[in-house]
């Protein structure tokens, strides 16, 4: 938002001066009579004020300290990790400690009440201590007109490549709403660019989004709100991207995307094309990980997923959502597919990827949802035994259909999610495979920082010891233990650790992508101008071209101090 100089536009010189003001030559005269009066300044009162002033810099935006908080998938993580990464290159501090920050970069996720109750209780904390906010996310994307969202700055899920403008902006007192979408020739596009500048919140693994949006229109879903209809990022930018990952050390790459089974279907391909091209990138010892994907869009892609989930260097893992196992459910959900087909792609690929680990979603108390109905999934999750599974109570979200339909009792609902859970308690999946030995691929510490954090070919955890020497590294290890959802490895005395990294991995909190192109070319597409951007060696800061909110006010602003030149040239000419 412009500031206010920059409200009124010069119409002409006698805007500005009139007959009845004084000429230069006749101030130039009467300045030699003024007498400087000196005043005695209170030189404690002075010093006081002086302390408890601001420093004459604090509203310099690019040097206060920000600190970031995401909720929700790995899409919106990847978008976190972007922002945080044009942040620090254009000079702000990025904070882990949130009392220390000038400003907080809320980044929401609105699939379920509990994680929008947290993130409006994180805008009245911020509120409360008095800091700067900038909302980003799918909460204010598909509901900007909230009233606990009133007045404050929001970057919307396409335009996160602008997030150095609203958050400049936003220092400076104003507030800013970017919430447009992204379009090429009328087409819509899968959002900001993916060579932009990210800080990993792990050095080892990349997030790709490769489509925001789906195909779907889940009667229950908000973020369909948010991230509209498919979009997907052609296949050639996404290789790229990868290539990179993994030239900064990178060892594993996750393809996420709210429905990632979709993509290609709004640009003429699909995903077995999509990946047969990735893993001739991926170098030895590395993995890829695929995202969720519903059933319709993989039902007719089951022989090619078969072979690509095969390969050495791809997980043998898939999320597959199944969200009820009784078809009238489904119908109210308008899930776009029956029990049967949902049967049909977890068999298929059991038998044709041996130990494939198939994650599912159940969502407990959906309206309409009969005991019958929950039986039936219940009998689900007892015949498959989901090794990995994701219980979720039907909370109903403001704008969806589903929202309006007759719901369950609150207390069905906890009953049923309870129940369901402890089915799924009920039964060990990894039990059998104590004694085995596995390869596996250590990127991460446990929560509790006692162990190390693996994942064997089937992106099952394996927890092995806190070894340096192991982190980023693909180790064999004999499985010695097994609890719900892990097992624990016992490293191979003799065995060989290989690195599956091509170069060394960034440092914790160090910025991707600030190549020599990026330095020389940022600008060319995207946010910023073509201008060149260069580097400020004396303060090691990235300097950005101009950001578009400025560009009209700065414009404005030379118009108006080059007729404030010609009328002062105008003027010295007449009266000499």
């Amino acid at each position: 938002m412009p500031s206010a100089s920059c409200d009124t536009l010069l119409g002409d010189i006698e805007d500005i001066v009139s007959h009845e003001d004084s000429k230069p030559q006749d101030r130039h005269f009467v300045r030699k009579d003024v007498v400087p009066k000196v005043r005695r300044r209170n030189t404690q009162k002075y010093l006081q004020e002086e302390e408890n002033s601001p420093p004459s810099d604090s509203t310099i935006p690019g040097i206060q300290k920000i600190w970031i908080r995401t909720w929700g998938c790995s899409h919106n993580n990847s978008d976190g990790e972007y922002m945080a990464g044009q942040l620090a290159a254009y000079g702000y501090k990025i904070t882990e400690n949130a009392s220390d920050a000038d400003l907080w970069l809320l980044n929401s996720c609105t699939v379920k009440n509990p994680a929008e109750d947290h993130f409006r209780n994180s805008i009245k904390k911020a509120q409360e201590e008095n800091k700067k906010i900038v909302l980003a996310g799918c909460v204010p994307q598909a509901q900007p007109r909230q009233d606990y969202l009133k007045g404050l700055s929001i970057i919307g899920v396409q335009q996160i490549d602008r997030v150095v403008e609203v958050v400049e902006e936003t220092i400076k007192g104003h507030s800013v709403r970017l919430l447009g979408q992204k379009k090429d020739n009328g087409r819509r596009l899968g959002g900001a660019r993916l060579d932009l500048p990210k800080i990993r919140k792990n050095p080892l693994i990349e997030i790709i989004s490769v489509n925001t949006g789906c195909l779907n229109a889940c009667t229950y879903c908000k973020t369909k709100h948010a991230r509209g209809n498919l979009a997907s990022y052609p296949i050639d930018e996404l290789v790229d991207r990868a290539k990179q990952s993994f030239q900064e050390g990178v060892c594993e790459i996750w393809l996420t995307s709210e429905d990632t089974g979709a993509y290609g279907r709004d640009i003429g391909t699909n995903l077995p094309t999509l990946l047969w091209k990735l893993v001739e990138v991926i170098p030895e010892g590395a993995m890829l990980r695929l995202g969720m994907t519903n059933p319709p869009y993989i039902l007719e892609h089951l022989e090619e997923m078969a072979k690509i989930l095969n390969h050495p260097r791809v997980y043998a893992f898939l999320h597959i959502p199944v969200q009820s196992a009784s078809d009238s459910v489904l119908m109210e959900m308008k899930r776009e597919y029956c029990v049967a087909d949902f049967k049909r792609v977890v068999d298929f690929l059991k038998e044709k990827v041996p130990g494939i680990t198939i994650a599912t979603d159940i969502i407990c108390g959906f309206p309409g949802e009969t005991d019958q109905d929950f039986q039936e999934t219940v009998k689900l999750v007892e015949e498959y035994k989901f090794p990995s599974l994701f219980i979720n109570q039907f909370y109903p979200r403001p704008g969806t259909p589903a929202a309006k339909m007759e719901q369950v009792p609150a207390q069905v609902k906890k009953q049923r999610t309870k129940d369901l859970s402890r089915v799924f308690h009920s039964y060990s999946p990894y039990n059998h495979k104590i004694g085995e030995r596995q390869q596996v691929l250590v990127t991460e510490e446990s929560f509790d920082s006692k162990f190390y954090v693996a994942h064997n070919r089937f992106y099952e955890q394996v927890l092995v010891p806190k070894n340096p020497a192991f982190m980023g590294k693909m180790v064999e290890v004999d499985i010695c233990e097994s609890g719900k959802h892990f097992m624990k490895g016992q490293p191979v005395s003799d065995a060989k650790v290989y690195t599956p990294s091509i170069s060394k991995p960034l440092a914790k909190g160090e910025v991707s992508g600030l190549t020599k192109d990026f330095r020389n070319g940022l600008g060319s597409s995207g946010s910023h101008t073509s201008a060149a951007s260069q580097c400020d060696s004396a303060s090691s800061r990235m300097v950005l071209p101009m950001p578009r909110l400025h560009q009209d006010c700065a414009l404005r602003m030379s118009v108006g101090l080059a007729l404030l030149a010609l009328l002062f040239a105008f003027f010295v000419k007449v009266y000499n």
